[in-house]
Formats: C-alpha cells, sequence, structure tokens
C-alpha cells in the first residue's frame, strides 16, 4: 500500500458509471431471462480499475457513490429540477439493486445518502480529504462535478481513461475550476432543466464572466451590457440566474456516516467475489478473478438449481435458536444479494399483531425459521392466554434479532423478496423500531402484473401452477374452529416446516417469475407502479383516519327506528307480516299474493327477488317494492359500516386502519376490507352521514382531493374524440355538452332530464351499456335506448371505433392494455356461452379506461409522500377510494397542502386532455367532499 503519508483518495461516481456501462454494452440476459448487460460493464469497468490500482499500489482509500433514491434539497429551491428527466429504460431497471451488490462483492464501500446527489457526496469527502492533504481523483465525466477540480482535486474519464484537471476544464468551460458554477448559472442545463439564462451559452457566460469577475457582479451591473438583448435577459432573468447557481452549485458540507478511514482499500474477497460473478454467469471475469488471485475450482455456493428441480423438503429446513446459526444465515444472504423473507404473526391485521416468528430462505431448497415469541401449548378448544414465553426455550431474543437483521433490511444491495410483502414490511418495521425495508420484490405483485385476469395470485394457487406442489395448510399446523390457536401456540417442530416452507416456496416463485418481466415487456408497469406503492400503501393503512363512535352509534339508532318503520310499511302494504330478509316469502307477496308482473322462478322454485327485480317494479310505480329497497339499503348499511365500523376502531389509535388489496381488480384498482371502504355509497344522504363519523384530529383537517371525471378524459384521449376533447379544455358542462351533440338540443335550453339521460349514456358507453340496460336504467323503451346509442355512436364515432378495436384486440391477444402498458387478460372473451362472452368484451371496453385511471392515481399517490415530505409539510394521505385520495393536514398545512396535492395529481398523466382535480376542506369526510 502507498505511503500514508501521501494518501490518494478515489471516489467512483457510481451513478455515471452505470450509465456508461449501459450504453456501452450490447442488451445482455442471465439464462434465467433476468437482463445483465449494464452489470457486466459495470463490473468489468470497476476490476479494470480495482485491480489496475491495486497491482501499482496507488490509491489508500475507494469508494463507489450512488445517487439516492427519491429528490434531494434542490427540489425545495426549483420543483422543476429534473422534472424532464426520462425514466430509467425497462430493461436497467431491474438491475438497479445488482450494481449495489457488485459493490459489496468488490470489497469496497457503497455510499449513498437520502436527500442529496452522488455529487454533493463525492464533493464533502473531496472536501474533507483535501483539508486533511491527501490528493483525489473522482471518477467519472460529470461536468458539474468539474468545479471540484484543483491542484489536489483532479478526475478521472473512464471511457476515455483521461486525466481531467485544470487545463482540460478550462478548456471545456474556458474559465478556471472555480468559475465553473458561475458559467453553468448562466448557461444553464436542459438535460437537468437548470434555467440559466435565456439566450447565453457556454462562450458567451465566459466572457461575461471574464469582463465582471463573478456571477453576483455581473447581474449587479448587467445595466452596462451593450447588447440589448443580452442586458434585457440579464435584467430580468437575473434572480433565475441566481437560482440555477443554487441548483448548479455542490454542497460540500453533507452530513456523512461514514468516514474516509472507512474506505481503505485491500484485496477482495475472492470466494465471495467468485460467487457473485458466478450467480451473474460472467464467465470472462470469473476467469480473470479466479486466475488474479489463485481460486481454484467452484469455491461458492453452486448456482441455484431451477426451482422445478430443487426438492421441497422439510427435513432441509433449520429452526434457528443461536446467535451464531444466526450469524451465518446473515453472512449468506450478503454472499447472495437477496432473501425470500416471511413473517408469521398474530393476526393478519399488520397494524395490529404481533411478531412470531421470521423464516429466511436464500436458494431453492434451503429454508430457516427463526422463533421469536413462542409459548407454551395452550390447552383443547381455548388459548392459554397466561402462558409465558420461557415456557419454550432457546427462542433469541426480539430485539437481539432485529438489530442483527436492520442492517440486512435497510441494505440497498440486499434484495428482499415476500408474497404479498407489504404485510411483512409493516411488521417487520413495527418490530424494528422504524427501520425501513428496501429495495423490495413481491411475487403477488410480479403474479398480479404479469397475469392480472387469469389466475388469482395467492401463494397457494402460484405454488401449484409453477411449482405442482401443495403448501401445508395452516389449519394442518395451527388446527380448526375453536381449536385453533394463533401462531405463537403453534409447536416449534411443526411451525418450522410451515413458516419455513413458505419462504423456500416464495423465494422459487420469484426466480419463474421475475425474469418474465423483461420477457414479456411488463418490467414498466411493475417498477414504475406496483412496486414503489408498496410503501405508500403501508404507511396509508399504518396512518388509519380517525373515526367518532358517538356518531356512529347514532347513525346506527337512527338506521334502525327507519328500518323499523320501513318494515312495518311493507306490512301494511302487504296486507300481512313476513320475514323481509326471506326471498322466499317476499316472492310469495309479490307475484302470488299481490299479481305482480315479472315473477320468475329459480331452480329452487322460488321467485328472483334481487334488487334488479325490485328496481324494474318501483319503476313500474309499486310502492312496496320501493320501500324495501330502502329497507334493504338501511339494514346494509347499519351492519355494514355504523354498527361494524365501531368494532373496527382501534383501541390504542382511535383510528380505524383499512386493509388495501393491492393485486384484487385486475383492471388495476385498489380494493380495501376491515373496514370496506370503497363502498359506502357516494351520492346517497345515507352515505354522506357515515362519512360524517370520519373524522380529523384535533388541530387538523382532512382534505378530499378528487378526480373530475378521469374516465371519460381518459375516453376522450383514447378514443381521440375532438369535440370532448376540447369540451375538458375549455371547462365545458360535459353531460350538457352530450346531451346538445345526441339530442340536437342547443346549449342554453338544456333542461335536467336531458342532461340526466346524456350522464347516463356517458357513463355507460364507458361500461359497454347495452339498450336493454340503458332501456332499464332510464326506463324508457328500448327501442327508444338504442336510437340513443345510435345517436351517440353517429356523432362520436371514435367511440364506436375504440370498442370496436379494444375487442378485436382482446380476442386476438387474450388481453387489452392500458396507457402504461399493464395489461388485463379476459378468459372469456372466446367463450362459446354468448352471456360470459358479452360480459368479457364489455371487460374489454372499460378495462383500458378504468385501468388507466387506476394507473394515473396510483402514480400520483407515489408521488405525493416525496412531495409533501420535500415541501417540508407534515400531512398525511390516509385513504384512497376510488377517484379520490383523502389527507390529514395540520391547519396551518391545508391551503400549502391543497395546492400541492392539486399540482402532483393533475401531473401524474400526460394526456391530449387536462387532469382536473377537485378539492374540499373539513372537519369530517363529508364536510371535505
Amino acid at each position: 500500500m502507498a505511503n500514508d503519508e501521501n494518501h490518494l483518495v478515489y471516489l467512483v461516481d457510481g451513478s455515471g458509471y452505470i450509465f456508461r456501462a449501459y450504453h456501452a454494452l450490447p442488451p445482455l440476459t442471465r439464462s434465467d431471462g433476468t437482463p445483465i448487460g449494464a452489470v457486466a460493464g459495470f463490473c468489468n469497468m470497476l476490476y479494470k480499475l480495482i485491480d489496475g490500482l491495486l497491482q501499482a499500489d496507488m490509491a489508500t482509500h475507494f469508494a463507489v457513490v450512488f445517487d439516492a433514491k427519491g429528490k434531494t434539497f434542490r427540489s425545495d429551491i426549483y420543483p422543476a429540477y429534473k422534472a424532464n428527466r426520462p425514466d430509467a429504460p425497462e430493461d436497467l431497471v431491474p438491475q438497479f439493486p445488482m450494481f449495489r451488490q457488485a459493490v459489496k462483492a468488490f470489497g469496497v464501500p457503497s455510499i449513498e445518502l437520502e436527500g442529496f446527489e452522488a455529487d454533493d457526496i463525492i464533493a464533502t469527502y473531496a472536501e474533507h480529504a483535501r483539508e486533511a492533504g491527501h490528493k483525489v481523483i473522482i471518477v467519472s465525466s460529470d461536468k458539474d462535478l468539474m468545479q471540484l477540480v484543483d491542484d489536489n482535486i483532479t478526475m478521472l474519464d473512464p471511457m476515455k481513461n483521461r486525466p481531467i484537471g485544470i487545463a482540460e476544464v478550462h478548456e471545456k468551460f474556458f474559465v478556471h475550476p472555480e468559475k465553473v458554477v458561475d458559467i453553468q448559472s448562466l448557461a444553464g442545463d436542459s438535460v437537468d432543466n437548470v434555467p440559466g439564462v435565456p439566450g447565453i451559452g457556454i462562450k458567451t457566460a465566459a466572457q461575461l464572466i471574464d469582463a465582471y469577475g463573478d456571477l453576483d457582479t455581473l447581474l449587479d451591473r448587467a445595466e452596462e451590457i451593450k447588447q440589448p438583448k443580452r442586458r434585457q435577459n440579464l435584467i430580468e432573468f437575473a434572480e433565475q440566474a441566481r437560482i440555477s447557481r443554487d441548483l448548479v452549485r455542490l454542497k460540500r458540507d453533507v452530513p456523512l456516516e461514514d468516514s474516509l478511514n472507512d474506505f481503505l482499500i485491500g484485496p477482495p474477497d475472492a470466494e465471495k467475489l467468485v460467487s457473485f460473478l458466478e450467480e451473474c454467469e460472467f464467465k470472462t471475469l470469473t476467469a480473470k478473478v479466479r486466475a488474479r488471485f489463485g481460486v481454484e475450482g467452484s469455491t461458492a455456493a453452486p448456482t441455484p438449481a431451477p426451482a422445478e428441480d430443487a426438492a421441497l423438503d422439510e427435513a432441509s429446513y433449520e429452526l434457528v435458536t443461536t446467535r451464531e446459526a444466526l450469524d451465518r444465515w446473515i453472512d449468506d444472504i450478503h454472499r447472495t444479494g437477496h432473501v425470500a423473507i416471511d413473517t408469521e404473526t398474530t393476526s393478519l391485521d399488520a397494524v395490529a399483531a404481533e411478531l412470531v416468528g421470521i423464516s429466511m430462505s436464500t436458494r431453492p431448497g434451503n429454508g430457516c425459521y427463526i422463533p421469536l415469541r413462542h409459548k407454551g401449548s395452550a390447552p383443547a378448544g381455548e388459548l392459554d392466554l397466561g402462558a409465558k414465553a420461557d415456557e419454550v426455550p432457546d427462542q433469541l431474543p426480539v430485539d437481539q434479532v432485529m438489530d442483527a437483521l436492520k442492517p440486512v433490511l435497510r441494505d440497498p444491495g440486499i434484495l428482499k423478496i415476500g408474497q404479498n410483502i407489504k404485510y411483512d414490511r409493516t411488521i417487520l418495521e413495527r418490530a424494528g423500531g422504524g427501520v425501513t425495508v428496501t429495495p423490495i420484490d413481491d411475487t403477488m405483485l410480479l403474479s398480479f402484473v404479469l397475469d392480472a385476469g387469469s389466475h388469482n395470485h395467492g401463494m397457494d394457487e402460484l405454488s401449484q401452477r409453477y411449482l405442482d406442489h401443495t403448501p401445508i395448510p395452516f389449519k394442518e399446523v395451527a388446527g380448526t374452529g375453536k381449536s385453533q390457536v394463533t401462531f405463537d401456540y403453534v409447536p416449534l417442530d411443526k411451525a418450522l416446516g410451515y413458516a419455513a416452507e413458505d419462504a423456500d416456496i416464495t423465494l422459487r416463485l420469484w426466480m419463474k417469475l421475475k425474469p418474465r418481466l423483461a420477457l414479456e415487456k411488463m418490467t414498466t408497469v411493475y417498477e414504475t407502479i406496483e412496486r414503489p406503492l408498496v410503501p405508500v400503501i403501508s404507511e396509508m393503512e399504518q396512518a388509519g383516519i380517525r373515526v367518532d363512535a358517538d356518531i356512529l352509534r347514532e347513525l346506527s339508532n337512527d338506521f334502525a327506528e327507519r328500518a323499523v318503520k320501513l318494515e312495518a310499511e311493507v306490512h301494511e302494504l302487504a296486507g300481512e307480516k313476513f320475514n323481509l330478509g326471506s326471498p322466499k316469502q317476499l316472492g310469495e307477496i309479490l307475484f302470488d299474493k299481490m299479481g305482480l308482473d315479472g315473477g320468475k322462478k329459480t331452480k329452487t322454485g322460488a321467485y328472483a327477488t334481487g334488487a334488479d327485480i325490485l328496481e324494474d317494479l318501483a319503476v313500474q310505480g309499486h310502492d312496496l317494492p320501493r320501500r324495501l329497497l330502502d329497507w334493504r339499503q338501511l339494514t346494509k348499511l347499519k351492519s355494514t359500516y355504523t354498527d361494524a365500523l365501531q368494532k373496527e376502531i382501534d383501541a390504542k389509535t382511535g383510528r380505524v386502519h383499512t386493509a388495501y388489496h393491492m393485486a384484487g381488480a385486475s383492471t388495476g384498482r385498489l380494493a380495501s376490507s376491515d373496514p370496506n371502504l370503497q363502498n359506502i355509497p357516494i351520492r346517497t344522504e345515507e352515505g354522506r352521514k357515515i362519512r360524517r363519523a370520519f373524522v380529523a384530529e384535533k388541530g387538523h383537517k382532512l382534505i378530499s382531493a378528487d378526480y373530475s371525471q378521469i374516465e371519460l378524459r381518459i375516453l376522450a384521449h383514447i378514443a381521440d374524440i375532438e369535440a370532448l376533447k376540447q369540451a375538458f379544455e375549455d371547462g365545458a358542462d360535459i353531460h350538457a355538452l352530450t346531451a346538445s351533440e345526441v339530442f340536437d338540443v342547443p346549449m342554453a335550453d338544456m333542461d335536467g332530464d336531458t342532461r340526466r339521460k346524456a350522464k347516463a349514456i356517458n357513463f355507460g358507453i364507458i361500461y359497454g351499456i347495452s339498450a336493454f340496460g340503458l332501456a332499464r336504467q332510464l326506463a324508457i323503451p328500448q327501442g327508444q335506448a338504442k336510437a340513443f346509442i345510435d345517436a351517440y355512436f353517429e356523432r362520436y364515432p371514435g367511440v364506436k371505433a375504440y370498442m370496436d378495436q379494444a375487442k378485436a384486440q382482446a380476442k386476438e391477444h387474450g388481453f387489452v392494455e392500458t396507457l402504461y402498458g399493464r395489461r388485463i387478460h379476459l378468459a372469456g372473451i372466446k367463450d362459446k356461452n354468448p352471456a360470459r362472452r358479452s360480459f368479457s368484451e364489455r371487460a374489454a371496453i372499460n378495462a383500458p379506461i378504468q385501468g388507466s385511471a387506476a394507473d394515473v392515481i396510483k402514480r400520483a399517490m407515489i408521488r405525493i409522500p416525496d412531495a409533501l415530505k420535500d415541501a417540508g409539510l407534515k400531512t398525511r394521505m390516509l385513504l384512497q377510494v376510488h377517484d379520490e385520495l383523502i389527507f390529514e393536514a395540520p391547519d396551518d398545512e391545508v391551503d400549502a397542502t391543497v395546492d400541492l396535492v392539486k399540482t402532483v395529481m393533475e401531473g401524474a398523466a400526460s394526456l391530449s386532455v387536462p387532469l382536473t382535480v377537485e378539492a374540499g376542506v373539513g372537519e369530517s369526510w363529508a364536510d371535505a367532499h
């Protein structure tokens, strides 16, 4: 190693390395289909650099610095900073975690810090090194780093292997490095969206700075500039130049977690490096490393066998009860760079559940279970709530295990894989004192993105489908019915097989599903919509929303009293008492006793009395069916919401914590349960009353932000309907316009009934409504309804063309796509049964529209938390209901939050029509809506 008195610090711009590697090599994939080309280039560049330094005994310190995920402090200064940068290439995104793994495999520090770019971190380390009297070489060709160059700090262009010193900086910017910031402040940067001053390029900027000395002096004396346009721009855009300076000037005082002393360079752990290279299937580089460091044969763990070839054997799983065993597993996780992880708990409610144990797997066929809170066996038929954890020996303390796992859970170079990992992430973060679990992969979401609409995405079904294996049922280890126990009472021998198998299966599914993303061009949907949404939803679930139990009790009593009154009225109309909840008795009253038309018997011999039947009878003017429908609604609202919600209120938080299902509706729409908040009636007075019970914390307000007519806007965009697009652009009443166009009624003469019919057609078209369906909805003859639809298609032929194209695509490919590439498979599109085929055809029309709307609000949800954080706001996003987001904001943040949320939501998609968000504020959800 070089003399300690002559330190030489190498700082590698890892992000620059990545993109140079990506563009330097053609696309490559591993045998399992995973894109690997950029990683190959990255590793070759890194090996060449490190090995050269080791052989020349030049560097004493070495580190690779990456950009952290998310926005930086510069977005606070100028929100449009880097806003125009395109998304990373689809085949590069899945490689990002592997770059961190590669750096660790080479045995050198991998540095990144949330809120700061790599350049700022490099600048700070370079400043520390210079102050200590060390020399620094920055491995990068990034022009922003050239402002750091001086007698002690130089750069090295990794592609041209060319040093960049003071002379080279002068050649590029025509000034000394210390003036580079002034030049960039004037010239701006279109790539990073740094505005600069219009009309001034690098050469002109250099002439001006040479003449006036620095930016401040130039701007103060701008009136002296002879050229009129240049003078005008310098005066008009002076503040913009100063903002640009704040954007391009690198921070040299980043709060660093690691010191230069942690960067001492040395030979890599050759066996660990070979293991990583073999897993990546880099044969040439593996051979070089073997030869260079004298590694004979395969010293690393063998490349995992395909999941279908590796035995699923409980005997191969390990019960981890000692620190030595746990450390061995952690070392293995670091070697492989990924781990399938699963938690066992006392409840399916992630916010209330207690962690019982953790299972892990790093390759097919291995698995372990770490018991944490198992208790003695409970007596048959009941839980022994008095049992103590120490009745089960040899369990590691929870705090000790979590402290050991925290570095793994938050390590950006180790991928954490789970099945519905949102649940496990929440459990682990709660148990780990708020540790952030990242990065993650989710086999449930992988399956959902690849095969939405084809099948369910639970682990049992995926295991059967892809591994031909039936997992151990929960009831086999925990019992059933009254004898079922929570997992903390499951004996360890049974817990081991059940839990470790889950992790093993999850890893195998990941190996099956992840490669398909790139092969089937679904990487973008997964990487930019579904995967980044997981932590957002997790935070929302944990936040919950306050619910006023007193209001719910009042409503329950009110609904009960009204239901009793309606029941009496129905009995009076029927002329006798009967059970309103009995379809059989109701049918006999309606069709036998009262002789109403439309009675149809089911296979059981009873009359059909569904809501559609009762609605038809009510439209015909019969009072009993209408009152019965009102009775059904009240009793359902009482049982489903006003009664049930009281039981859902968390005793500790006073809030309701709904669970969101990310792989539910095939269109990508989120669903919720425990409680289901998606189905509270929106347009009825009763629904509004229920929303009154959802309230803000003291000193806060609830904000409702709702996309206005987003599905109609997406239809106008997709079908390219100029009249509708112009109407949205002008902010016109879209339903009145449609009525005017279809029914040939002047806007000035528009009446409410005509507009209502047009509204029904507008929304009905989205769902592929038939003449029969529209006739029923508007209570008009079917022939008239058909005439309305024909007139609509005649006026808007683009809609009919879109519908025909959507059905044709579905029949040809078996799926339709949203604007963002999400695929919705339609299994019944070629079904011989006309009813099933017709249902799938209607879905083919609606799914791209509804799915695109779901994608848009998800894109907004992903961006909002960082935007709130960057703006220094404490506001929390609490709920997502269809096209609406609910926030809880401190009173003094309401206005700023409304402006920010509307900006982010309206900018979540680039359509040929404007997206409009309507926002309301109030003490309750009802007030805000």
